[in-house]
C-alpha cells in the first residue's frame, strides 16, 4: 500500500505543543484586530485546524494586506516570489518592534 502524503506529513515536531502549553487559552489571540500594513508572524496553533496555513509557512513574517471574513490576507516572501496566505487570527502574532 502506498504511503499517504497529507497536509500534515513530516511535521511531527512543528505541529505539536509543549506539555505546559496544552491548556493555554488562545481566546486573547482571537480578539486582536490587525490593520493593513501590520507586520505579523505566522505561528501555527496545532490545536486549531481551521484556517491553518501550510506548515511550510510556519515561522515566517509577513504583512497584512486585507481581510476576508474572519481571516486575514498576509503577504509573505517565499524565496523570490511574493505570496498571499489566507490565515485566521489564531495562527498570527503581532510583531513587536
Amino acid at each position: 500500500m502506498e504511503r499517504s502524503r497529507g497536509f500534515r506529513t513530516k511535521s511531527r515536531g512543528k505541529l505539536t505543543k509543549r506539555y505546559r502549553d496544552k491548556n493555554l487559552n488562545i481566546i486573547s489571540r482571537l480578539l486582536v484586530n490587525y490593520n493593513n500594513g501590520d507586520k505579523v508572524h505566522l505561528v501555527l496553533e496545532p490545536s486549531i485546524h481551521r484556517g491553518m496555513p501550510h506548515p511550510k509557512f510556519h515561522g515566517l513574517t509577513g504583512t497584512i494586506v486585507g481581510k476576508r471574513g474572519n481571516s486575514y490576507l498576509v503577504k509573505i516572501r517565499d524565496k523570490k516570489k511574493e505570496k498571499i496566505i489566507i490565515s485566521r487570527p489564531e495562527h498570527l502574532r503581532k510583531q513587536e518592534i
